[in-house]
């Protein structure tokens, strides 16, 4: 027999690192709201490996984690990024100058951070633990949605029942809910695999994130804190399918040797190369973020490959949209359509550029047609010369188009019901 719960006004699916930011982001506005999701406490919990990855939060989503009390406990043991550099390293005919964007040329100490994936789920969860606002409930899955006029059902694994004004679906890229509001997912895929990994050099990164822009795809190191053995940074290796199971195959100490060929000893002498994860590249983006009551965010409404730190990034965004929108609805209705007008025009440029730009740049890594090489060396020339230029770009790489979301900027203090 169905169990049903008492209907809730505002309801999270899903409790990732998008879904429990999007909880603290309207908890913060100083609305009541529900999260649903697995590893919650009180969930059946099975053994595994732990999360070894780390997620470079660029500037406006630290503001939003200090917002909603979340960095104090990630600030320590995490690496600022002083500086980005891109080398051309796909060995054509058109050699690019490298380009280094500092974030000291935006009068900023850092682009942002990078952060381990563990110690900001942990950091979020602890949040919201102690929230006042936000109710956790702990569910093994959500098996079915239904839209409706007035309310949004869930059916979970448990088979208990909770209806909604408002469902934020965060639940990643299997989420049900993008079918149950009406709205389409366009996917692709490309010919190429990233190999996720850390590992430790004897060489100082800087706080310098390097992409080496190859013609498999980029590969990308970005800065960690320092490990007990000495410096550390993290890895985001894009290969062709073979050429990334035949690196995957080989052991630590031969991985680490081919990788300090490929930096070219930007780093010294590599060592302690953590443990490996590999996952085929390919993206995903919703027709509409907004519909029938349903609210998508993070993997729910958009996959973007690994390039550029646009993935938590945009689901960091799409939290401060949501309460911004939530809190600003006139007729007092969640999941009225003020909200889902308001949410879907606030996130769709955003959106649609950075699926453009990422794809646009993976894409002319992986041809050799000479226009388009000479188009690219030729920006990468003008960016390399011209700091008005450079400055642009970093701009329009931290911040998306359009107004920036409430939580996104420096509030006071004494702000009403931030925590």
């Amino acid at each position: 027999m169905t169990k049903t719960a008492l209907a809730h006004d505002i309801c999270v699916c899903g409790a990732g690192p998008a879904g429990l930011a999007a909880a603290l982001a309207v908890a913060a506005k100083g609305l009541a709201v529900t999260v649903l999701g697995q590893a919650l406490p009180g969930a059946a919990t099975t053994a595994a490996e732990p999360d070894t990855r780390t997620t470079a939060i660029l500037g406006d989503g630290v503001t939003l984690l200090e917002n909603i009390s979340v960095w104090g406990a990630l600030a320590g043991v995490s690496a600022p990024i002083a500086a980005i550099r891109v080398i051309d390293d796909r060995g054509g005919l058109l050699t690019a100058p490298e380009v280094l964007f500092q974030a000291g040329e935006l009068d900023l100490p850092a682009f942002g951070y990078n952060v381990p994936n563990s110690a900001l789920r942990a950091a979020l969860l602890a949040a919201a633990e102690r929230h006042p606002r936000i109710t956790l409930v702990a569910t093994e899955g959500v098996v079915q949605i239904v839209a409706g006029a007035d309310n949004v059902t869930l059916k979970t694994t448990e088979n208990t029942s909770f209806a909604t004004r408002l469902l934020i679906a965060a639940d990643g890229r299997s989420s049900l809910a993008p079918r149950a509001a009406g709205i389409a997912m366009r996917t692709w895929t490309y010919d190429q695999f990233a190999i996720a990994a850390s590992f430790g050099h004897s060489a100082a990164h800087d706080g310098i994130s390097t992409e080496l822009h190859r013609r498999p795809g980029p590969l990308t190191t970005v800065p960690l804190p320092d490990g007990a053995d000495g410096a550390r940074s993290g890895l985001v290796w894009v290969e062709t399918p073979d050429e990334a199971r035949r690196l995957m195959a080989l052991d630590d100490e031969a991985f680490g040797g081919v990788l300090q060929r490929r930096l070219k000893g930007l780093l010294g002498d590599l060592r302690g190369v953590g443990r490996r994860a590999t996952f085929p590249l390919g993206g995903a983006m919703a027709t509409s973020v907004a519909s029938h009551r349903i609210v998508l965010a993070g993997e729910a409404g958009h996959v973007l490959p690994p390039i550029g730190a646009q993935g938590l990034n945009l689901g960091l965004r799409d939290a401060a949209a949501i309460a911004d929108a939530v809190a600003g609805c006139a007729d007092g209705d969640p999941g009225g359509p003020d909200v889902m007008g308001t949410y879907a025009r606030a996130r769709a440029s955003d959106l649609v550029s950075r699926e453009i730009g990422i794809d646009l740049l993976n894409r002319s890594l992986l041809v050799d047609f000479l226009p388009v090489q000479a188009m690219r060396g030729l920006g990468l020339h003008a960016l390399a010369n011209s700091r008005t230029l450079r400055r642009a770009a970093m701009r329009a790489g931290l911040r998306g188009p359009g107004e920036v979301p409430t939580l996104m900027r420096r509030l006071a203090k004494t702000a009403g019901d931030v925590r």
